[in-house]
């Protein structure tokens, strides 16, 4: 969240997920690591899974993202789109760099 707790992305914003592997549970799928998708909307704040799977009781509540994915920046092939909830801590704004999305 932003610090006027507004939402940090709004709908059509271009994200990256961050690309890490952590040694614990994440909803982040494996196969959406590094990937650039624009946010559908935000869709309300809950405890972030990967603190809550672990047992802890400190888990921030995070705003969750319904973020689209194109099926061919996912996998390489495909025409369809996919779309996940993501928190908030998952994504990174869109930067482009010389004409490169990174």
């Amino acid at each position: 969240m932003s610090e006027s707790g507004q939402p940090a992305y709004v709908a059509g914003d271009l994200v990256r997920t961050y690309r890490h592997d952590p040694p614990h549970h994440t909803r982040l799928p494996r196969y959406a690591r590094g990937k650039l998708g624009v946010v559908v909307e935000p869709e309300g704040r809950a405890p972030l899974a990967d603190v809550r799977a672990q047992g802890r009781p400190d888990a921030p509540v995070e705003m969750i993202y319904a973020v689209r994915f194109a099926a061919r920046e996912l996998w390489g092939e495909g025409g369809h789109d996919v779309v996940l909830d993501l928190s908030e801590s998952y994504l990174e704004p869109y930067e482009e760099v010389d004409g490169d999305v990174r």
